[in-house]
């Protein structure tokens, strides 16, 4: 049995997991991230925590082979920094990821959250049967990871799988720093209720949810808005499927509450985007894992050192 050490690094907590390579969890410690307090402070915060693991199942610390850490945003995997840090100030090119081999004398390994959230997906959720498997994450932005052979593609830079960037629509709005007429600035739930807040109200549409809501109770208005954004979704999906032409897709986020909507007409038109060849070949599944962060972070070092 192999053991391994998970850490989700978010703006509001952070989780440090001890698990086996089935994705067991053995101990589990959780606290608030205090982000205000600096990157010093809370990475002392995850040695604590690392520290603290009870490390009786697998005989003693020694016996852990590696630690993952996910954290949100655009990663540089080389270097293990955060290139960009939006929900974590301060952690731009911190130097993390060193911090904890030198005080562990253990393999390290950093990612985005979609990305080690795919990882778990693929390696023990829907996506386990499939030799590569492409997921996605539709919430308050849009991710993206792809898995091969259970290894994860992270690019040259750490940049693979930042699909929200991906225009799916000339011209279309811009969202931050994002191409005007990116995935993430159209079809993203934040996308999804900026349009339904436009046409109903702040007070009518409070998440995505709403709109969808709305539309399948014959609300044309929300029906255009909710309709235009399963047509986005469908060419993001095509995008990818063309490019990469993955074994399956495995799509989570809060979007996926209200796939009842959708589910069907997403694959209809995401089969009728791709060539011939590719269609009813490329399955599109729903998430299996509650809770994929930390686990799928401590997957990272399995991965990598195989």
């Amino acid at each position: 049995m192999e053991f391994y050490i998970g850490i989700d690094l978010g703006g509001t907590n952070v989780r440090a997991l001890l698990v086996d390579e089935s994705g067991q969890t053995y101990s589990e410690v959780k606290e608030s991230t205090e982000k205000e307090n600096g990157p010093d402070y809370v990475c002392l915060k995850i040695i604590r925590m690392i520290q603290t693991l009870d490390y009786t199942d697998c005989d003693g610390f020694e016996n852990v082979r590696g630690i993952g850490i996910g954290v949100p945003g655009p990663v540089d995997t080389v270097n293990g920094v955060m290139i960009m840090a939006s929900n974590l100030p301060g952690f731009e090119n911190y130097p993390i990821v060193q911090k904890l081999k030198d005080q562990f004398k253990k393999p390290v390994f950093l990612d985005n959250d979609a990305n080690v959230a795919g990882l778990a997906e693929a390696l023990l959720g829907a996506g386990k049967d499939y030799p590569s498997c492409y997921f996605v994450t539709v919430s308050t932005g849009i991710g993206g990871a792809f898995i091969v052979d259970g290894k994860l593609i992270s690019g040259g830079r750490g940049h693979a799988g930042e699909i929200g960037n991906i225009i799916v629509r000339s011209n279309g709005y811009k969202q931050g720093a994002l191409n005007p007429g990116s995935a993430e600035g159209e079809c993203s739930g934040t996308a999804i209720t900026r349009k339904g807040q436009e046409a109903f109200g702040k007070d009518i549409i409070k998440h995505a949810g709403n709109v969808f809501a709305l539309a399948a109770n014959g609300d044309p208005q929300a029906k255009e808005i909710a309709d235009d954004a399963i047509d986005c979704l469908s060419t993001l999906f095509a995008d990818i499927a063309h490019t990469v032409d993955p074994h399956c897709f495995v799509i989570g986020g809060g979007v996926m509450k209200s796939k009842d909507y959708f589910w069907e007409e997403l694959n209809k038109q995401f089969n009728n985007k791709i060539h011939v060849g590719m269609q009813n070949h490329i399955p599109l599944l729903l998430k299996k894992l509650e809770d994929c962060g930390a686990i799928g972070a401590a997957m990272l070092p399995m991965s990598q050192l195989g």
